[in-house]
């Protein structure tokens, strides 16, 4: 199957239409400067705690506070408090993180009342984007995203996507993952890491860790609230979890975002660099492709319903 990523980007958004065969099967919109996407982690300051809601709000920076649920805060939440507040007092260099002792982890059914406090300074990550007059939604069980592997900080569990059905493949990702991954993170192999070699796997997981690392090394120097790490934009969200030997072309319309996706490209799959493709032509990118005109067909079927 041709696979082709046709991506629009203007002032205000990024349309990206992904072909198969020349038929449109998924469209996305992104805005542009959105500083609140999900994934995108900060550190926040608990503003209040609400009882009656088993929850807290968090200040990050946007005009509305995030709302943070109990159920949000995932078990390790005592240890993930006690390793920030010791990096943002200057003693880095006295622990370890690959060390570093968890606390137990907190009841499923307990209160919020026990384990934050207003005026407290966290690390939160955005797990619904803001809409109309409501703030962002937050959890503090972060995660961080790559190709094949999800990266949890303080776990230490490895979970195999249940997609992968074969039960030797699965005993080999397992026994793979834990030769390689450093002590307090949790592992989730995704289902695009059936077959992989060691040293993709590796590369992936590694990337992983330096995020982890790059918000400890950052977390001495900041006050809450602010942006501790961005995540990928959903351009390169859709490349890093479709790109595959099908994908064949992606032709971008504007120079700026061609470059960073072929360094994004470069970096994850340096074979398949060659495919990203700046579109020079007269016609509107969608037009050329005749995406705009498969939109409009959709909308205008009529559906006879039995």
């Amino acid at each position: 199957m041709n696979k082709e990523l046709i991506i629009d980007s203007n002032v205000t958004e990024v349309n990206i239409a992904l072909l198969e065969d020349k038929h449109l099967v998924e469209l996305h919109k992104e805005q542009n400067n959105n500083n609140f996407a999900v994934g995108d982690v900060f550190l926040g300051k608990v503003h209040k705690i609400m009882p009656g809601l088993n929850a807290a709000f968090v200040k990050v920076g946007y005009e509305k506070d995030a709302f943070l649920h109990y159920l949000d805060l995932g078990p390790q939440i005592r240890t993930m408090n006690n390793y920030t507040r010791l990096l943002q007092q200057g003693k880095g260099d006295k622990i370890s993180y690959a060390k570093f002792k968890p606390e137990p982890d907190i009841e499923k059914s307990g209160k919020i009342t026990k384990v934050l406090s207003p005026g407290q300074e966290i690390l939160v990550q955005i797990a619904k984007e803001p809409i109309s007059t409501k703030g962002p939604r937050v959890s503090t069980e972060i995660s961080f995203a790559g190709r094949f592997l999800v990266l949890m900080p303080f776990s230490n569990k490895i979970s195999i996507s249940q997609k992968i059905k074969s039960k030797e493949e699965r005993g080999r990702l397992k026994r793979l993952i834990q030769s390689i991954k450093p002590e307090n993170y949790g592992v989730i192999i995704r289902t695009v890491a059936e077959n992989k070699k060691v040293a993709e796997l590796d590369a992936d997981l590694r990337n992983l860790v330096e995020k982890w690392e790059k918000i400890s090394a950052a977390l001495p120097n900041l006050k809450a609230p602010q942006k501790v790490l961005k995540e990928l934009g959903r351009t390169s969200t859709i490349l890093r979890d479709l790109l595959n030997e099908s994908f064949n072309n992606i032709y971008i319309n504007d120079p700026v975002l061609f470059d960073e996706i072929k360094a994004y490209i470069q970096q994850i799959a340096p074979d398949k660099k060659d495919i990203v493709k700046l579109y020079k032509g007269r016609e509107p990118i969608f037009e050329h492709f005749h995406i705009d005109k498969q939109i409009r067909n959709s909308f205008g079927k009529n559906v006879t319903i039995k």
